[in-house]
């Protein structure tokens, strides 16, 4: 356990020092947040049905976050670590390769929290956000999600030979659920074409499971994004299990 504590430590400062991490999952969320919340304001609006602009459309942001560190960090460092032979050097010491792959794991979901409630905290102040859901069901969603979206960047970094292959594979999934999934710019305004897309995007559906249970609707409201999205997560779990290798 001693050893897990500290190789935390150490890659919650590797993970702090890495810019391009902490500018999407901190930074670029409160950014949109900002521009489309000045843009639509938070008054209730029939386009946003009946709600504010900007309560509508945080939950979409939080998956952002989300989608940053587990289809971008995760799979990146490790693929890294292991085209770098680190994996294998934790082999002769007392620190296991799989407290690095855990300690991945708690680092992302502890930034993913912090970007979370840095989007939050600035939601409120400067837009008045609102929260009309049940909070336990809140915290099951998007448990669920941050679960699904890890455990496609597992698989990621299990099939990648090396980390330029890991950063394609991760640029060709993250962008397009960025800009395709609802999280960026409500579906609705899209034409029919891209709602078809978007229906191939697991984010898609962590995006409407937040989004219904962040304004007031209950979890058994979403039975088909529960079911796809804990599906993805049993089935890419495995899979990351059967190909991941250490070195």
């Amino acid at each position: 356990m001693k050893e897990f504590m500290k190789i935390t430590e150490i890659e919650w400062k590797l993970n702090n020092r890495n810019f391009l991490n902490l500018f999407f999952s901190l930074v670029f969320p409160v950014m949109m947040l900002l521009l489309f919340g000045t843009i639509y304001g938070n008054e209730p609006s029939e386009f946003m049905g009946g709600y504010g602009g900007v309560d509508a459309s945080i939950a979409g942001y939080i998956c952002i976050i989300i989608a940053v560190s587990g289809l971008m960090t995760l799979p990146l460092t490790l693929a890294q670590y292991r085209e770098g032979k680190i994996l294998k050097r934790f082999m002769a010491t007392p620190i296991k390769p799989l407290d690095i792959l855990l300690s991945q794991l708690l680092v992302n979901t502890i930034n993913t929290f912090i970007g979370m409630g840095l989007l939050i905290i600035v939601g409120k102040i400067i837009f008045d956000l609102h929260y009309f859901g049940n909070i336990f069901e809140g915290i099951i969603a998007f448990i669920i999600i941050l679960l699904s979206v890890f455990s496609i960047g597992l698989f990621i970094a299990g099939v990648s030979k090396n980390a330029k292959m890991a950063t394609a594979i991760s640029y060709i999934i993250y962008f397009p659920m960025l800009f395709l999934s609802g999280a960026t710019m409500p579906l609705q305004m899209m034409p029919q074409s891209i709602i078809n897309i978007s229906k191939l995007l697991p984010l898609t559906y962590g995006v409407e499971l937040f989004k219904g249970v962040w304004l007031g609707s209950h979890l058994m409201d979403y039975t088909t994004e529960l079911i796809i999205l804990i599906g993805i997560t049993i089935v890419l779990t495995i899979l990351s299990i059967k190909f991941f290798k250490w070195e």
